[in-house]
């Protein structure tokens, strides 16, 4: 690591990965400087941030958010006389604002922890710019898994996923592969089949692993929130429960680890089906110690092991290629003498299955399997549909497209003739779509 600052920008600083990577760089602040921050609707939480640390910009959702945390700012300044203790930070809002502190040339690494869609875009900046991005964001990949891949490589960008069962994967690659680009002067470790049988996804099974199916449907809000082992937001956990959480992985770890590699244009939607199942395997692991890893040719198994702890991944990222502390407690092998190891019940789970259909599907599946989900989870967490009903609506959506996709990718493309479908704009377009697909699903199903 230079001697030199680096300056750091937080897309999402009060969620629960911004809160854990604010903890580790309390640690940290020889090597770091918070430079950008963003928040959705914690407005004392980000000002208590700006507080802390005093970044040059803070950015709100929109102008009544931007009204809020400027006026908590104003009272604090004015009621300490000391210089040194003045906020500074400028308070901007809306998406071109995050697309902004993405790109600002003075940052040079962002971590994008944004919750769902809303991630793309300054992500994709960032990445157009060639930064070193600590990915925590699946939906981005999950929406736009080619473009962002290839502008990840066109600009060189440094790619490092945070989630914790991809980054147990990247550390249990062979030395030296990169996400997104060849190494070429290690090119042969750089490729996914090299020695590699399967990639290993290890999931908790949420909090309804042992909950018998019937059940399933009238469980609350609540209950799908309250995870065993991990402390996350209100979509992700929802997303846990329903195992949606895997579904979006498994298209995450597919465009992150070079997987799309492996299929042929001509590949059938059975052959890339089977390729993909065959070669992505989800694993039910309820103690959340094994976080994922990879299976060689040799036999040999490749697995990192850590406490559930955000903190560990997050400080893995951060230091990369080295390694500094991220003040958690280690792992007391001796309280786990029991490891659990479990195929996932799909007939319980199904969403699980709706990542290997859509990849197979190819184009804009899984933009449009992540939006349909998004407006499901909504929609579930004001009550207005059953638990079980999340994957009703997002396999019903993804059926759909699946069946109408020429016609659709031509309204999405606006009738380009263009062999590569994947732009912002279209992305966008199909995005938009599913949402208002789902919507409507959801007026039948009422």
């Amino acid at each position: 690591m230079n001697s030199k600052l680096q300056n750091i920008t937080i897309l999402g600083a009060t969620g629960s990965i911004g809160t854990s990577t604010l903890n580790v760089l309390r640690l940290h602040l020889d090597k770091y400087k918070i430079y950008a921050v963003s928040g959705k609707s914690q407005i004392t939480k980000l000002f208590d941030i700006c507080k802390e640390f005093n970044p040059i910009f803070a950015v709100v959702l929109d102008i009544t958010s931007q009204e809020k945390l400027q006026n908590l700012i104003t009272n604090y300044n004015a009621e300490n006389n000391n210089s040194n203790e003045k906020i500074t930070t400028k308070i901007l809002f809306g998406n071109d604002a995050l697309c902004q502190i993405a790109m600002d040339k003075n940052v040079d690494v962002v971590m994008a922890a944004l919750v769902g869609a809303a991630g793309l875009q300054p992500t994709l900046a960032a990445a157009e710019v060639g930064k070193k991005i600590l990915l925590a964001n699946k939906e981005v990949l999950v929406m736009a898994g080619e473009l962002f891949m290839q502008t990840v490589r066109k600009h060189k960008a440094i790619l490092l996923p945070v989630d914790s069962e991809h980054n147990a994967i990247f550390q249990s690659l062979p030395k030296g592969f990169k996400c997104g680009f060849d190494d070429l002067e290690n090119i042969d470790n750089n490729k996914i089949e090299n020695g590699i049988k399967q990639i290993l996804l290890t999931a908790s099974g949420g909090p309804f692993l042992h909950k018998d199916i019937h059940d399933l449907q009238n469980v609350s809000v609540e209950q799908a929130c309250n995870h065993p082992n991990w402390k996350m937001g209100k979509k992700v956990s929802i997303d846990s429960a329903t195992m949606m959480n895997k579904c979006l992985e498994i298209i995450e770890a597919f465009w992150l680890f070079g997987i799309n590699d492996l299929l042929k244009n001509d590949d059938s939607y059975e052959q890339i089906l089977a390729k993909i199942t065959n070669y992505i395997k989800v694993i039910i692991h309820p103690q959340s110690v094994v976080h994922s890893g990879v299976q060689y040719v040799d036999g040999s198994v490749i697995m990192q092991l850590s406490q559930p702890n955000m903190q560990v991944p997050i400080s893995y990222c951060l230091s990369y290629p080295n390694r500094f502390a991220s003040d958690i407690d280690f792992l007391d092998f001796f309280k786990y003498n029991n490891l659990q190891f479990i195929q996932p019940n799909t007939q319980k789970f199904p969403c699980i299955k709706l990542a290997y259909e859509a990849l197979a599907i190819r184009n804009f599946a899984g933009n449009i399997l992540n939006a349909a989900n998004e407006i499901s989870i909504n929609y579930f967490i004001n009550k207005q549909i059953k638990f079980t009903e999340i994957y009703t609506i997002n396999s019903q959506v993804l059926n759909y497209y699946k069946q109408n996709a020429n016609i659709l990718n031509q309204q999405f493309t606006n009738n380009t003739s263009d062999d590569n479908l994947q732009n912002l704009e279209s992305i966008l377009n199909a995005d938009k779509w599913a949402r208002s697909k789902a919507e409507e699903f959801i007026q039948i199903l009422n």
